[in-house]
């Protein structure tokens, strides 16, 4: 496994040349272009891995999924889905424009920027504090790695540079939908988004998802089985921003991305994939990691369509 691996990684690291690293937050202008790694955990529990597989990125978007899953188990589905929609967009992931010309002004699905924050809202805890511990211990419990921790400059960075995500947690405030403190909110949000990853770890959240929500190591129920199928589907619809179709057709896999150069799949009661490539199409995803996603798929015959 892991030759045919490398070999998906050395066929594929050509494509880095074509994106370009996020600069609209500054510090992930700091990320090696040409980077390009991926891990597959099984669920017999194999680990293979290839390329830049031990580098660490922040987490981005790719936690939109896991947070979901977090707030579902808070609030129940009803809740969640009174603030925000289950349908895509078909506009960028920090798109405002449908917020103001939708009625009810609720976000289109949890995988947008103005969902993701309006599912962080929803985090239960006494307070902010105790809202990131529970947020923290549920990352780690799923990726089975204790030692989680926030990237504080990444998290500096995008509070400080945030004013578009500032602009929509504040009309969503002014539209009656999000009731929290927005700074609180967007705080909590800039940390989640700023949780430090390798590919194992998105790999091994990925098997847990695949086996429905159960942590394939320890038999422990993380997640209910409703949850990870409404997470799974929310990643074959809208995972890849305004790409998902074309990746649902291409690959076939319930993937997400994000802007540190993450893509996390999950294959339905076969395995966890993770990959980093920091250089992004215009859409914000992986470029290079992309096409090894559509390479392991192709090679592994992995669609589940």
């Amino acid at each position: 496994m892991e030759q045919i691996l490398q070999k998906i990684i050395d066929d594929n690291r050509q494509y880095t040349e074509y994106g370009n690293v996020a600069t609209y937050i500054p510090e992930l202008r700091k990320a090696s272009k040409n980077d390009l790694g991926i891990c597959v955990v099984d669920m017999d529990n194999n680990i293979y891995e290839a390329g830049n597989c031990g580098k660490k990125f922040t987490i981005q978007s790719v936690s939109k999924p896991i947070t979901l899953a977090l707030a579902l188990m808070d609030n129940g589905k009803d809740k969640v889905f009174s603030k925000v929609g289950m349908e895509p967009s078909g506009d960028p992931f920090n798109s405002i424009m449908k917020l103001e010309t939708s009625k009810p002004s609720i976000p289109y699905n949890p995988m947008i920027n103005a969902g993701a924050i309006m599912i962080t809202s929803m985090i239960k805890g006494k307070n902010n504090a105790d809202k990131l511990n529970r947020m923290m211990n549920f990352f780690k419990n799923l990726s089975g790695n204790e030692n989680l921790s926030i990237n504080e400059e990444v998290y500096m960075s995008e509070k400080l540079t945030g004013d578009r995500n500032r602009a929509m947690a504040y009309f969503l405030r002014s539209e009656g939908v999000l009731t929290e403190n927005v700074e609180d909110v967007l705080d909590l949000y800039f940390k989640q988004c700023s949780i430090e990853v390798t590919v194992r770890d998105l790999a091994r959240i990925g098997v847990n998802l695949a086996y429905q929500g159960v942590d394939m190591l320890t038999g422990k129920r993380l997640m209910d089985e409703e949850v990870s199928k409404i997470v799974k589907t929310f990643m074959v619809t809208c995972g890849m921003y305004d790409a998902s179709g074309e990746y649902a057709i291409s690959v076939g896999i319930p993937s997400k991305s994000g802007v540190g150069g993450g893509i996390m799949g999950t294959v339905p009661s076969k395995m966890g994939i993770g990959v980093f490539g920091p250089s992004l199409d215009e859409k914000g995803n992986s470029i290079a990691g992309i096409k090894v996603m559509e390479s392991i798929s192709e090679k592994l015959n992995l669609s589940i369509f």
